[in-house]
């Protein structure tokens, strides 16, 4: 298939490119520079040029494809709502071009706030519904094309996505410890963060795209809660620096932006789509990743 992949470039679709060659699919990428461009084509990509802002980019990229595979985003923590809005945006101009198709437009998604109290698992329904909630709502809006004759699946991916020089959330969790000397929790740090392999994640990506049905939904979370208080002691012992509880209401002050994610308690289980995809996540936890120098000099 010709497989449209925006975030083509990206931590994560830098590493779905490989899995969907291997299966033998073109994969087209959204270039946002000439620089990305130049990186997409030495890995073997046709660039499309345009942007996540360039809607005339996304309707012709899905035109031209067998499948749509959505992982790009604003991280702009300066205007979430803004970023939320692009994104809605998107989504609407990828799946109305889909529509009646029968194409698969797959979308990244998250697993935050799904349910409160208890593990989240694969039938749990996002909460975020309004087009001013974070990522725009692009969730429920992506899976309403089910019913518009798109083959629209939702990948919901742990809060943090690691691996070798992973640059995201627990790398900004590290620049604060050392910026501040001590590697802080929240509270009592009991609240629980999903996580998964880069490798895992991707080659879920190439297994949802091959088996799941319209409407669906797949969770990539290799490990279902790892608590905040044992990353930020991984993160101590691998940096030298004292662990230590933040009080909440320093959480924000203290952290930055990343305070408002990282107090939070958002376990999900992966238990349904390993058993409906038939995958099996082996590459190694979060914890072993900061203990091996995936976040620094080793």
């Amino acid at each position: 298939m010709r497989i449209f992949l925006t975030g083509a470039s990206g931590w994560i679709g830098s590493a779905v490119v490989p899995e969907l060659q291997a299966g033998g699919h073109q994969v087209v990428g959204l270039a946002r520079s000439a620089e990305s461009a130049a990186a997409l084509s030495a890995a073997g990509v046709e660039p499309l040029s345009g942007s996540l802002d360039d809607l005339d980019s996304l309707r012709a990229g899905a035109e031209d494809a067998d499948a749509v595979i959505h992982l790009a985003f604003k991280h702009d923590f300066s205007d979430y709502a803004g970023a939320g809005r692009t994104e809605r945006a998107a989504v609407e101009a990828l799946g109305d071009t889909l529509a009646g198709s029968d194409r698969a437009l797959l979308i990244a998604s998250g697993l935050g706030g799904l349910a409160v109290g208890r593990v989240a698992t694969e039938d749990d329904a996002t909460q975020h519904v309004d087009a001013t909630s974070p990522r725009g709502a692009s969730e429920h809006l992506a899976l309403s094309y089910a019913d518009r004759g798109v083959r629209a699946v939702a990948l919901r991916f742990a809060a943090s996505v690691h691996g070798d020089r992973d640059h995201g959330f627990v790398a900004e969790l590290v620049r604060v410890a050392q910026e501040r000397g001590v590697a802080g929790y929240v509270g009592d740090g009991a609240n629980r963060w999903p996580a998964v392999h880069r490798s895992d994640a991707a080659r879920l990506v190439a297994l949802a795209l091959e088996k799941s049905p319209a409407g669906s939904v797949v969770h990539a979370a290799g490990e279902e809660g790892i608590a905040a208080r044992d990353i930020a002691a991984a993160i101590g012992r691998r940096f030298d620096l004292p662990t230590g509880s933040i009080e909440p209401e320093r959480a924000d002050e203290h952290f930055g932006w990343i305070g408002r994610f990282f107090g939070i308690d958002i376990p999900a289980s992966s238990r349904l789509t390993q058993e409906r995809l038939g995958w099996t996540p082996t590459g190694p936890g979060l914890l072993d990743d900061i203990a091996s120098g995936a976040y620094g000099p080793r």
